[in-house]
Parts: C-alpha cells; structure tokens; sequence
C-alpha cells in the first residue's frame, strides 16, 4: 500500500449504522467459537513458528510479480496443514481453500498481499533482508504470516465448518496489479464476503482500526514528458530549457489544485522521479516526471485526467516547450460494507476490548488494489496497529519496524471474523460444531 495521510481515530462507533446488527447472544451460532475450539492455546502454540516464519519473509524479499519463493513457502506450509492449494492463481499468487464444496455452500475469503518494494533496509534488526535494495517496507512480510496464521488456526476444524472459506495470497499489490491478475485467473468467483488487513503505523500494538465506507482513495499514475530545446549552459536565453519548464509543472499542479478544484473534495499530487539532461553544461531538452495521483472522490477523480492534461499543456507551452500526458488508473477506492465491519469489528471487541477497536474518522489517501478484488463483493479490512512503545516509522520507511505483537492480533481478529461470518450464513442451530 502506498503512504499517504493517516486517518484519524474516533473514539466510538457510529451512533446508529444501517444495516448493522447487534452482537451474538450467548445462544447464537458463533458466539463462543474462541473458546469452544480452543484457539486461544492454538495460537499460543503457533506464535514462534508464525513469528519465525515472518522474519524468514522479511529477510528474502521480492518486488512484485517476483514472488515465486515466498509463493512457494506459502504454498509448502499450506499443503501441510491440509488446505487445498492452487498455485499461479494471478502469476504468482496462492489460493487456498478449506470446508465443504459445492453448490449454495457459502463462501468467503480473505485477502493478503506478499511482493516487497525497492528500498534499501536501515533497520538494523537480525532479520534484515538479505537482498540488497529490497525490503518488505509496507509490512506484507507480517500479512502473510497473518495469513499463514489464520490458516494453522482454521485447518484442525475442517471438517466441522457449513461454509468453505478461501485464503488468497496476493502477488503486485505495490504495482496494482496483483489483484486483477487474480481476478482474471478466477480468485473470487463464488465469493460471498471478502477480509482484508493492513499495517497501521499511526496505531498502537494491540488496536486495530475500522471504518464503514471509504477506507482508501482513487489512485492514478502520472507521467509527464516535457519537451524543449538543448542548448550551452552558458547560453540559456538560445534554447528552451526542459528541467526549468519541469520544475513549474510541479509547482504549478500543485498552486492549480489549491486554487482551480475544489477544497472540500481533496486532491494529491507527488511526482516521485524526476529524469533529465545529460551534462552540467548542457541546457536539457527532455526532462520525464513520474507521479501519483489520490482522490476520495470518484466524479473528480474521473475528471482528473482531462484537468491535468489541460494544465501541464498550458504551463509548458506558456513557457515555449511541449508536454506529453499519460495518466493510468491504478485503483478505486476502498469501501468498506457496513455488515462485515460491524461483524469484525464485534469480533474484534469480544477478544481485545473495546478500547482497542479504534473507529477511524477519516480515509486515507493511501491506495490499495483490495478494491479490484471486492468489486460488487460485500467486503471489509481493518488497519492492524503495529506501533511499538517508541512508536513505529511511518509505511514505505527504510527503517520501517513493526512490533511483531501485532502478528497474534490480526490472526485472532480475522480467524474468529471468518467463523463468525459462516455461523450466521446456517440456519437456526447451524455453523461450525465441535
């Protein structure tokens, strides 16, 4: 997941929520699963396998649609605990599926991503990674092994579940294209109910944080060549200069957005790669900028495209050069379904408190490509908070250092989340049985 704002908890959820629904009573389907199937201890005997299985991740990262030997483990771990297992579901992503099969039985996944980003690690911690330039820097090292855990939780019980529940290990999520991958190769056909989990650097080990609705914003990519004429440095006034026409492209997006859209539909511009010239002393005439594009609001995020071209056009040929626009759309936003968070976040509560179920007042501007897999599918995820005592560097940092506390917390969220969601799709009496 890219960076980007972090949302803001709010202390309580919502007052009055469509669609929600009240928390299990004692008699209902789902209520004690925790402890009736005894995950509590399960996990407690997982956890040093799990923990030693995401530092393994961390030290041997790879960049996305790379991901052959992390799919690879994953994949080695799950046929041992017995799940079905479909390997290259979207290049290199895992599927897995645990419960009966066939018409009308419910179905539901969950979502987690494992490509690493070209960072060089700082981290300093023995499990750094060994592949210079290369570092699991957004915490898809500790999804996986959410994953992996969730899995160990689930598999003893596959016998007794009415409902089937699929585990997808996603490649490209960083590229955004992982998701789409797995979609084509068939990952969410049949599926009632999608999870997913991210990192939260901004909360606490031991918290997580929901929010209905908007959870992440539209995302674009932008680049822009700029095109001019070379010259001798000495000389400026003879050529047309591409790297000084580059630079009010930059700064004239950013002055556009603040006075030409509107404040109360934010819009962010970050070019994060600038390439141009070829000598100290050569005026350049081709200068190419690299960038991002975020927006929560899709009618604007749909008449971005046509603005920016309008504007960089205007600024470069207001200076004598040329432009040429590309713009590609990475990912709709995130919207999280009012039901499935209500269930996760109940589940949620029954086994941290209420006070570490954070309500987030705000979206981020931060993308996710979890938005290509729920299409029409009722879907959720929750941020997983992994800030330590002295706190946590923010997502694609190359000191980037979870607490690894929060490795059980997601585990135990999203196992009993899934069992859950299956007891309420039986009827009276139905669900998972001891």
């Amino acid at each position: 997941m890219t960076s980007a704002a972090q949302a803001q908890p709010q202390a309580a959820p919502p007052a009055s929520l469509p669609g929600a629904f009240a928390s299990p009573g004692p008699t209902d389907a789902g209520s004690d699963l925790w402890q009736r199937f005894g995950l509590e201890a399960a996990l407690a005997a997982a956890l040093p396998d799990l923990i030693a299985l995401r530092r393994h991740l961390h030290a041997h990262p790879e960049l996305s649609g790379q991901e052959q030997q992390t799919a690879a483990l994953i994949s080695g771990e799950l046929r041992a605990l017995g799940w079905r297992v479909r390997e290259a579901v979207g290049r290199t992503g895992v599927l897995a599926e645990i419960g009966p099969e066939g018409p009308g039985v419910p179905l539901v996944a969950l979502r987690v991503d494992m490509d690493a980003l070209p960072v060089e690690e700082r981290t300093g911690v023995a499990w750094a990674s060994t592949h210079q330039g290369l570092m699991h820097a957004c915490g898809h090292d500790l999804h996986s092994a959410v994953g992996l855990g969730v899995a160990r939780l689930l598999a003893p019980l596959a016998a007794q579940l009415s409902g089937r529940i699929r585990l997808l290990f996603q490649p490209a999520e960083e590229t955004a294209e992982g998701a789409a991958w797995m979609v084509a190769d068939g990952a969410m056909e049949g599926v009632d109910a999608l999870f997913g989990v991210h990192v939260f650097p901004s909360l606490a080990v031991g918290s997580i944080g929901v929010r209905i609705g908007s959870l992440t914003a539209a995302a674009g990519e932008l680049e822009v060549e700029v095109l001019g004429e070379g010259g001798h440095g000495a000389r400026p006034h003879q050529s047309i200069d591409a790297i000084w026409i580059a630079a009010r492209v930059v700064s004239g997006l950013q002055e556009a957005i603040s006075r030409r859209l509107d404040a109360l539909h934010p819009v962010v511009v970050s070019f994060g790669r600038i390439e141009g010239g070829k000598a100290y002393n050569v005026i350049a005439d081709h200068v190419r900028l690299l960038g991002t594009v975020r927006c929560l609001d899709l009618e604007v995020h749909a008449r971005l495209p046509g603005w920016i071209e309008d504007t960089v056009q205007a600024l470069c040929q207001g200076y004598g050069g040329e432009a040429r626009v590309r713009y590609r759309c990475i990912a709709p936003p995130v919207k999280n379904d009012g039901r499935l968070t209500q269930l996760l976040a109940e589940a949620a509560t029954d086994l941290l408190g209420r006070d570490q179920v954070i309500w987030l007042e705000q979206p981020s501007l931060g993308a996710e490509d979890f938005a290509q897999l729920q299409g029409d599918t009722p879907a959720t995820m929750f941020r997983l908070g992994v800030a330590g005592p002295n706190g946590c560097t923010p997502l694609h940092s190359n000191r980037f250092d979870p607490d690894e506390g929060a490795l059980a917390v997601g585990v135990k969220v999203l196992a009993l989340s899934l069992l859950r969601w299956i007891g309420q799709q039986a009827p009276a009496g139905g669900g998972p049985q001891p």
